[in-house]
């Protein structure tokens, strides 16, 4: 599995687990870091994890001809988590010369779905030099 490591990750606390072209998943144990004031998990949270594994999914499928970058990113937040594990699973919808879409669900420790996820990225020549 290639790197697809950020700092914003390690800073998180996210692990990609499987990162294929049509199948992402990440994983996340929720810590108190990831709550907002009123006690539960920060929305950007949620939006993190979907961002996430739609930019690794694009970027496995592109094989390093170019570089996905996210354009757009609608998440619904659906459940209050307080703790736990959660898991992101990425699909893509749409997958085109210049833009791709992504869904992502992301589910507790139960399975629950707890919050969906559209992103869109557009596809971005390979320049020498920058990494994917």
């Amino acid at each position: 599995m290639p790197t697809w490591r950020s700092p914003f990750d390690e800073s998180m606390g996210t692990r990609t687990v499987l990162a294929e072209a049509d199948r992402v998943v990440a994983e996340l144990s929720v810590t108190p870091q990831h709550h907002q004031p009123g006690g539960t998990v920060h929305g950007g949270v949620f939006a993190t994890l979907a961002e996430l594994t739609a930019s690794v999914g694009a970027n496995v499928w592109l094989d390093g001809s170019g570089v996905a970058v996210g354009v757009s990113n609608h998440t619904d937040f659906l459940r209050a988590v307080v703790d736990g594990h959660l898991s992101a699973e990425a699909t893509p919808l749409q997958r085109g010369r210049r833009l791709q879409l992504w869904e992502v669900r992301i589910t507790d420790g139960q399975g629950a779905l707890v919050a969906h996820g559209k992103v869109k990225l557009a596809n971005l020549e390979a320049t020498p030099g920058r990494e994917g």
